[in-house]
C-alpha cells in the first residue's frame, strides 16, 4: 500500500495529485491521509521569513499533525503498516512525522521547493536563509528517496544518489478544458468568445493573438520581461489581447510598464476550478523569463498546464526546460523582453500559430500523470533492485528521469 501523507493543498499545489493520479493508473493501491495547513506557498515563505508569524504557522500544523497521528493510527489496524509513504509538496516539517510514524516505510519526500533557495530569490539574506537551509538538509535526511522536479535541484541535494527527478505534469482538469476550446475555435484555429466563460473580455472582434501569464510576480518569473515585451510588441503594431493573473511582489512594477498598452486585461485572482478553462480558451500561455539562479533550474507549472489546455507554450530556453519541452514550445533566451516579443508578434501570423499549436499537440501525452510517474514506479511497487538506501534493504533511487520541471 502507498500512503500519500501531510498538510498538502491538492487543489492550490496539484503536484500531489497528478502523482496519485498516475500511481493510481498503473494499478497501485493508494490511500490518502491528508489534513490541509491552508496556507498557500507565498504565505509559508513569508512567514519563515518574518519569525513573528510563526507562531501562527506553529499552531496550525500541530493541529493537523494531532488529527495526523490520530488518522495514522486508525489506519494501522485496519491495513497495516504502508510499504511506501509518499509526503506532498511543501512537505518539510510532515517528513519528519512521517518517518518517526512509519519507521519502517520507505519514506518519499516530492522536495519540489527548496526553502532557502525560494527565500533567496525573494530578496532574502543572512541567518533566515542558513536557517532555511539547514531545514531543507533536516526534510531531506528524513527521507529514503526524494523527488525534485529537475535535474538542476536533484544536484542540489546533500546526496543526489537518493533523488529522482519526475516531471510536475499537469492534472486531468487542464487536458479536459482543452477539448471545449478546440472544439469551439473558429476555421482559423482563434477559440471563439465563448470559450472564455464569462471572463473579461480579451478580444471581442475574434482576432489579434489571446495571450495568458498567471503566476506569482517572483522574481523567477520575469514579470517585468513579459511586461516590457507586451507594451514593446503591441507598440510596433502586434495584435495582442493579454490576460495577466496573479499577485507579487513585481506586480507593480509590471503594471507600471504596462502602463497605457490596450487589450491587457488584470487578475488578481482567479478560482483554481475556473482556471484551466480560461487559460484553455487563450492562444499562448507563458511561462517564466528571468535569468535569476532559480529561474535557470526550474520549469514551471504553468508550462505543463499550459500545454495541457491546448495552448502554445512561450518560456525561456534553459538547460531543464530545453530537454523537458524544447521540442514542443517556442523558447526565447532568458531576461529577453526584445526576442519575446518578436515571438510574440511572429505568432499573430495564423501559419505560425497553427505550427507552433502543431509541434504543441504532440508533448501533450507525455505530460499526462501515467507518463509522469513511471521513474517513480519501481520505488512504490518495490521492485526496484536494492541500491544503498538506508541500509535496512530499502532500495535506493533509480536512475533519474532524462527530463524534468517545476515551480516555485
Amino acid at each position: 500500500m502507498i500512503l500519500t501523507f501531510g498538510t498538502y493543498d491538492a487543489e492550490r499545489h496539484p503536484r500531489v495529485a497528478v502523482l496519485v493520479t498516475g500511481l493510481r493508473a498503473h494499478g497501485a493501491e493508494v490511500t490518502e491521509l491528508n489534513r490541509p495547513l491552508g496556507f498557500s506557498t507565498a504565505e509559508r515563505v513569508r512567514m519563515l521569513q518574518q519569525p513573528w508569524r510563526l507562531p501562527l504557522l506553529l499552531i496550525r500544523l500541530l493541529t493537523c499533525w494531532a488529527s495526523l497521528v490520530a488518522g495514522a493510527v486508525r489506519l494501522r489496524r485496519a491495513h497495516g503498516r504502508p510499504d511506501t509513504v509518499l509526503v506532498g509538496y511543501l512537505g518539510h516539517f510532515d517528513v519528519v512525522l512521517a518517518r518517526a510514524l512509519f519507521p519502517r516505510s520507505t519514506v518519499v519526500l516530492d522536495h519540489l521547493v527548496f526553502a532557502g533557495d525560494t527565500a533567496t530569490d525573494r530578496g532574502a539574506t543572512g541567518l533566515r536563509v542558513r536557517l532555511l537551509n539547514l531545514l531543507d538538509r533536516v526534510a531531506t535526511g528524513c527521507a529514503d528517496v526524494v523527488v525534485t522536479d529537475t535535474d538542476e535541484h536533484r544536484a542540489m541535494l546533500p546526496d543526489p544518489a537518493k533523488g529522482v527527478t519526475v516531471l510536475v505534469g499537469a492534472p486531468p482538469a487542464w487536458f479536459d478544458a482543452a477539448a471545449p476550446a478546440l472544439a469551439s475555435a473558429e476555421p482559423d484555429g482563434t477559440p471563439d468568445d465563448a470559450g472564455l466563460a464569462g471572463q473579461p473580455d480579451t478580444a471581442a472582434d475574434g482576432r489579434g493573438l489571446r495571450v495568458v501569464f498567471f503566476g506569482l510576480y517572483t522574481p523567477l518569473q520575469g514579470t517585468r520581461v513579459i511586461a516590457e515585451a507586451v507594451r514593446d510588441a503591441v507598440a510596433a503594431g502586434a495584435d495582442l489581447h493579454v490576460t495577466m493573473i496573479g499577485s507579487g511582489q513585481d506586480l507593480s512594477a509590471a503594471r507600471e510598464v504596462l502602463r497605457g498598452t490596450p487589450g491587457v486585461t488584470w487578475h488578481d485572482w482567479i478560482e483554481p476550478a475556473d482556471l484551466p478553462a480560461l487559460v484553455a480558451a487563450h492562444d499562448v500561455c507563458l511561462g517564466i523569463f528571468s535569468d535569476t539562479p532559480k529561474g535557470l533550474r526550474v520549469v514551471p507549472n504553468k508550462v505543463y498546464q499550459g500545454l495541457a489546455a491546448g495552448c502554445v507554450v512561450v518560456t525561456s530556453d534553459t538547460p531543464p526546460q530545453r530537454r523537458a519541452v524544447g521540442d514542443v514550445a517556442e523558447l526565447v533566451p532568458p531576461a529577453d523582453p526584445h526576442a519575446l516579443a518578436k515571438t510574440l508578434t511572429d505568432l499573430t501570423d495564423p501559419a505560425r500559430l497553427d505550427a507552433a499549436r502543431t509541434r504543441a499537440a504532440t508533448g501533450r501525452d507525455a505530460i499526462r500523470p501515467p507518463s509522469v510517474v513511471t521513474p517513480l514506479l519501481g520505488i512504490m511497487t518495490g521492485s526496484a533492485p536494492a541500491r544503498g538506501g538506508r541500509g535496512d534493504g530499502v532500495p535506493a533511487a533509480p536512475d533519474h528521469h532524462p527530463r524534468g520541471g517545476g515551480d516555485a
